[in-house]
């Protein structure tokens, strides 16, 4: 990383975009501290996770779910026990850990899997799972590395439907690494583009599309939005 500086607006669907090695990965796990910063501060809800002492960060991380590209579950585990998880760890009370899984898969459509097990569901269920299990903690902040990039065409566009409903109907603030250009202007009301470590560009989406002002020409976002200083729905 490279003196970034990145704001995401609450309620946001805030894109990050660049080509493989751009430091995309490297800036979400920085976010939730996954990766400590040499330099500078990180900030939550007004609360600056840097200078907080690791019992304080751990229980401030509730506040952040975390979706990744090969989705991370246990294998060994049922679809419930994989949701139930981060209850767990929260300490959360044993009596309303079941009734929360079950919210959570009812949300994304799988409370008829909750007995199987992961090797038993498509990519496409297993992502589903995999968000269910972020969203156990009521979070503010869902953060998504390469959500859709293991997935088939279709099946992205079912996981970008179930990003944009948890926005919509929770109010989470989705912040997605991707290096999909459809991915973008599927849902994303702003995007910001990284190259070499920096963020190189950063723009919203308008009434009728992307907006690129006159002037400014970016690789990134000519391909978003068409040509630099055109609205491109």
């Amino acid at each position: 990383m490279d003196k970034v500086s990145l704001e995401v607006r609450a309620g946001a669907i805030h894109g990050i975009i660049g080509a493989s090695g751009a430091g995309k990965s490297t800036l979400l796990r920085l976010i939730n501290l996954l990766e400590r910063p040499d330099a500078g501060t990180v900030t939550l809800d007004g609360r600056l996770l840097t200078e907080m002492p690791e019992k304080l960060l751990r229980k401030e991380r509730q506040k952040i779910g975390m979706i990744f590209q090969q989705f991370n579950l246990v294998g060994n585990a049922t679809v419930s026990r994989n949701v139930a998880i981060p209850l767990e760890l929260a300490g959360a009370p044993r009596s309303g850990r079941m009734e929360r899984v079950r919210e959570c898969l009812q949300f994304v459509g799988l409370e008829s899997k909750a007995d199987q097990y992961p090797a038993q569901l498509s990519g496409g269920q297993r992502q589903r799972v995999a968000i269910a299990r972020a969203l156990a903690n009521s979070p503010k902040l869902l953060l998504c590395d390469e959500p859709t990039s293991a997935l088939d065409p279709g099946t992205t566009a079912d996981i970008l439907g179930v990003l944009q409903h948890i926005n919509d109907v929770l109010g989470v603030t989705v912040v997605i690494v991707t290096h999909e250009l459809d991915v973008v202007r599927r849902i994303c009301t702003d995007v910001s583009v990284m190259e070499g470590g920096r963020i190189v560009d950063s723009f919203s989406r308008g009434d009728g599309g992307f907006l690129a002002p006159e002037g400014h020409a970016g690789s990134y976002r000519e391909r978003i939005t068409g040509k630099a200083g055109e609205v491109h729905v």
